[in-house]
């Protein structure tokens, strides 16, 4: 790990603040963007709220004095708001710019279209990054750059706690889905044949949609829209999606800042070193759990000395799961977890 030098890290602090205020402003003014219209109905004109892309809405009354002025109020208050945005925009654009030339893009261009797309749409909360690019998040909570061989990777893992309503998420994407989203990022992306939780584009880029192994007796698909994604359920996932979590702005490879959640960093080296003593995972993943758990435990130590590894800290995992963890770690890297004891 190399740490960040004074000038990176006032980027990285001014891209944080700038992305919140950018996102901000861009859910302000997709307020606004099926607009008013007055509509004619029998003779009279009518004031219309629209609520989607396909012309539906909510009348609000009559015209006259005071449905002009609702009118009024809406479009001054729309054009306030693209003013505001396309400012912070251009913003962002610099930003980027002096971020590429202070060598802080690191995440990968797609997926941080992706996470951008997801933002756009009002669900930057709702899917948690997991894998191998979580670990640029930790990067950026850390102010350091890691080895960039342990984090390279040809799929992104977006984790869906399913206990959330799904026709509140569903709603968000506008009945297109998260494939829907993923197209709109680039149009290659496609369901994989056999895998309905994949989606792949025409360089080969995999996204994932997975939740935690669930009871025998939910039966219900975790999917957005017809013919969407269909999310897999992958055991012992719980451990992260209890964790805790963290909405970190992290950079793009062309410099962009951008917000991704992560888990906990403490969740995410122990869920490793636990994965890496699956007797069904494979050896040369085995290897690399061991790797990034290493790493995410050395910066968590290091550099985020506030995240403890405290038992009482760690409830979301069980007692024997933290002494697995704990042992492969100082067996297999030399980390030892203080505060850990059996």
């Amino acid at each position: 790990m190399q740490s960040l030098d004074h000038q990176q890290q006032l980027f990285m602090v001014e891209s944080d603040q700038l992305y919140r205020a950018w996102v901000d402003a861009l859910h302000h003014a997709r307020s606004y963007r099926y607009g008013m219209r007055w509509v004619t109905s029998k003779g009279r004109q009518y004031l219309l709220r629209l609520r989607d892309a396909r012309g539906n809405g909510k009348s609000l009354g009559p015209r006259n004095t005071e449905t002009e002025a609702v009118y009024a109020a809406f479009m001054e208050g729309k054009s306030r708001a693209d003013s505001r945005l396309k400012s912070l925009s251009e913003r962002m654009t610099r930003q980027a710019r002096l971020n590429r030339a202070a060598r802080l893009g690191r995440l990968p261009n797609i997926v941080g279209d992706i996470l951008l797309g997801l933002a756009a749409a009002r669900m930057e909360h709702d899917f948690c990054v997991i894998g191998t690019h979580a670990i640029y998040g930790y990067e950026a909570m850390a102010g350091v750059h890691c080895r960039m061989e342990l984090l390279a990777s040809g799929d992104v893992d977006l984790l869906y706690d399913p206990r959330r309503h799904l026709s509140i998420v569903a709603s968000k994407l506008d009945t297109q889905g998260l494939l829907g989203l993923l197209r709109k990022v680039d149009a290659s992306f496609a369901p994989m044949d056999g895998s309905p939780f994949r989606a792949a584009n025409d360089d080969g880029f995999m996204v994932d949609l997975v939740i935690p192994a669930r009871d025998l007796r939910e039966t219900t698909e975790v999917t957005f829209g017809q013919d969407d994604l269909v999310a897999v359920e992958v055991p012992n996932l719980h451990w992260l999606v209890n964790a805790p979590k963290h909405d970190v702005v992290a950079v793009a490879a062309d410099g962009r800042p951008v917000m991704m959640r992560v888990p906990d960093p403490r969740a995410f080296s122990l869920h490793k070193a636990w994965l890496s003593t699956r007797a069904d995972r494979e050896p040369m993943k085995k290897s690399r759990d061991r790797a990034q758990a290493a790493l995410v435990a050395q910066l968590t130590l290091a550099y985020l000395p506030s995240l403890k590894f405290e038992p009482r800290k760690l409830r979301f995992f069980s007692a024997d799961m933290l002494q697995l963890a704990q042992q492969t770690l100082e067996d297999e890297a030399g980390v030892r977890l203080p505060g850990i004891d059996f």
